[in-house]
């Protein structure tokens, strides 16, 4: 009895250590292999890089969700192809209501800094939604390309603060808070917002929206001017005509004019198209879309989406938010 139990016991642990070995070699970062969805005989690449789904620093969903979080999908890809000589430009491919703030930031920023580290541009092609922080990431590129199909804007800032006070109330629950100061709770999901806890956090977002502003008329300053910037600014969504007639963006189109932008900036004639993926079997043309889980921005319910939703600051275009 003591023979099989030891022997259970170092079986057990065996198969535990293949399956953190297995787990690991898909998470590391050396297993992300090259894969080419446009062949060509030049020797030159163009890599395309998806920024698909809620933009966060959360780790997806799903059992193929093995590459942690989006901003560190996106890293890894940016870093990768800075050290590669032959990779001479990048098709940002956009799809995306936005998400958080800060990691909506983060990407923005690791673009700039691999623009000016390389020199090579950045292409960004919108696909079926590019608002609000997809919008703020698209900002970083070189040229902007929209599918004529893409709704694109939403420029502005939501946070989130629901109430289950009334419902604590009818079931006869109460709670009690001891804090050292009156705004130590402020945002509780426990009690209502006092006024001065919404002047307080409208002015947190009345600076991430200054933020969003600067970061977009840095990008469209020689096409737009400020006060333009500004009317356009209230939220609202865009179709890619409209978006173009106002200048938010500086071309309609699909991926092959997406890409002999790319390859003009780049001063080549020709270049194979390629991806880093975990998944190459997947990764097999210009349309395959990461395997990144989507369902419940796809099904576009506020009340699926508000588990994924942290306490903070959002530039996200949630059209049932007010529903």
């Amino acid at each position: 009895m003591k023979t099989k139990l030891i022997s259970i016991i170092l079986l057990f642990f065996l198969s535990a250590s293949c399956s953190v070995h297995f787990h690991l070699d898909l998470l590391g970062k050396e297993t992300m292999e090259e894969v080419i969805l446009l062949k060509s005989a030049a020797k030159e690449k163009i890599l395309m890089i998806d920024v698909e789904g809620l933009i966060s620093s959360l780790p997806s969903s799903g059992l193929f969700a093995r590459e942690g979080d989006l901003l560190s999908q996106i890293y890894y890809r940016l870093d990768k192809a800075s050290e590669d000589p032959l990779v001479q430009g990048i098709i940002l491919r956009l799809d995306t209501p936005g998400g958080e703030v800060t990691a909506s930031d983060i990407i923005y920023n690791e673009i700039m800094k691999f623009k000016q580290k390389t020199k090579r541009p950045v292409v960004g092609l919108m696909m079926g939604t590019a608002a609000s922080g997809g919008y703020y990431i698209a900002s970083a590129c070189n040229y902007i390309i929209a599918h004529p199909s893409t709704i694109t804007g939403s420029i502005g800032v939501i946070s989130i603060f629901p109430s289950v006070q009334e419902l604590l109330t009818k079931i006869g629950v109460k709670m009690s808070v001891i804090k050292s100061g009156e705004m130590k709770d402020s945002g509780s999901s426990l009690r209502d917002l006092t006024e001065e806890e919404k002047k307080v956090f409208q002015g947190i977002i009345d600076e991430l929206y200054q933020n969003f502003l600067d970061v977009v008329y840095k990008s469209r300053k020689n096409s737009i001017s400020l006060e333009e910037l500004k009317k356009m600014a209230d939220g609202r969504v865009y179709t890619a005509q409209q978006a173009l007639k106002l200048k938010l963006i500086d071309e309609i189109g699909y991926f092959d004019r997406a890409l002999e932008k790319a390859l003009s900036l780049a001063s080549l004639r020709q270049a194979k198209v390629i991806a880093y993926s975990y998944y190459p079997k997947t990764k097999t043309n210009i349309y395959a879309m990461s395997l990144q889980d989507t369902s419940l921005l796809k099904e576009n319910s506020f009340e699926k989406l508000l588990p994924s939703l942290k306490t903070g600051f959002y530039y996200l275009w949630l059209p049932q938010m007010e529903r």
